[in-house]
């Protein structure tokens, strides 16, 4: 069957959220609250093995006590904060003003890089006449970094985990998009980068393709076969 649309996910798909590092660096110093090289490197390692950047490395362990909220943390904005407030408070950082501050950071369109080949991708199926969508995990509104990137006028729609209740892979999330698009599943391929949650897409009778969630540097063209997907 002749693919008519495509899903993207966000994170790690079409763009990829700053390192640790810079995401500390760029708070504390905003914040007033100064930390040399040596302890900004050292409490960003300790930041993400704890999970705690949105978008950034999973945790190398998730505590009993956030188990629960960390399981849901997608399906509404109050559960996301929660469950990545929470994370990042197992490190022990100089002002606890700073807990807050990391999490207003993740949501600000400059800590996010388009991957170098989503625009001309998206462009390209938009001039193949193909329909695009957004579907993604996450528990704030991603348009306005679509909108600083100059991404948003080739997507058609956003399906947002916490605007529906509901996280990928659950099949609703996946047919609700591909209502959004007016197509049916069997017309609409799924990219993503995650292998249970993005691969969900199946379940409704979407093509799934999956890519690498790398650095930006490091992976300049893989959603250029999303063009040969569709002819």
């Amino acid at each position: 069957m002749t693919i008519k649309g495509v899903l993207f996910d966000f994170s790690g798909t079409l763009f990829r959220i700053e390192s640790p590092e810079s995401w500390l660096r760029t708070t504390s110093e905003r914040a007033g609250v100064p930390l040399d090289g040596d302890r900004t490197a050292s409490l960003a390692r300790q930041l993400a093995d704890a999970g705690a950047q949105p978008g950034g490395p999973a945790p190398t362990v998730v505590p009993a006590d956030l188990a629960e909220v960390w399981a849901g943390r997608d399906s509404s904005t109050e559960q996301h904060r929660a469950a990545y407030t929470g994370m990042a408070r197992r490190v022990p950082l100089p002002d606890p003003g700073l807990y807050d501050a990391l999490y207003a950071r993740h949501m600000e369109p400059a800590a996010w890089r388009p991957y170098a080949d989503a625009a001309g991708v998206l462009a390209g199926l938009r001039r193949r006449g193909v329909r695009t969508g957004v579907v993604s995990n996450i528990g704030w509104d991603l348009r306005p970094v679509f909108r600083e990137h100059g991404l948003d006028a080739w997507v058609d729609a956003y399906v947002l985990s916490c605007e529906h209740g509901l996280q990928k892979p659950d099949p609703r999330l996946f047919r609700t998009a591909c209502e959004a698009l007016g197509l049916p599943p069997e017309e609409v391929v799924m990219v993503g980068d995650d292998r249970r949650a993005d691969a969900g897409a199946a379940a409704v009778g979407c093509e799934v393709f999956l890519v690498d969630h790398l650095p930006v540097e490091e992976r300049p063209g893989g959603l250029l076969p999303v063009l040969d997907l569709v002819g």
